[in-house]
């Protein structure tokens, strides 16, 4: 009986160190008033259809999976600058369920190459 009172008072200390302790989150909550931001950012909606074509803003840009990308990217770029740099426009890829992984890379690199900080997909 004293050796099942000892290895439950062992359970019982080795479960009571085992607690995790919360630790505080360095994150800045929204405090800025809406109408101080001016204009709400306008999203930039990149889709990518199952056959490779891309369209931004349903502006076709590269079609059945075209290598010339630079359309693309020169519009991005000139959207990108034309935003905030403190609340950028927000950049948002659509890629279809069935397009290829490599058309989405393809365009993850544009993004990146035209400065896109906000970037999100759907």
């Amino acid at each position: 009986m004293v050796d099942v009172v000892f290895v439950l008072m062992l359970f019982f200390m080795a479960s009571a160190g085992a607690q995790i302790v919360e630790k505080e989150l360095s994150i800045k909550l929204p405090g800025t008033p809406r109408e101080s931001l001016g204009a709400p950012p306008i999203p930039i909606n990149i889709t990518i259809d199952s056959d490779g074509s891309i369209a931004m803003n349903n502006t076709p840009y590269a079609k059945g999976g075209s290598a010339d990308l630079s359309g693309l990217e020169a519009k991005l770029v000139q959207l990108v600058g034309a935003s905030d740099p403190e609340h950028p426009d927000p950049v948002i890829i659509a890629p279809d369920p069935d397009s290829k992984h490599e058309r989405v890379i393809d365009v993850l690199n544009i993004a990146a190459s035209a400065g896109v900080t906000n970037l999100s997909f759907k």
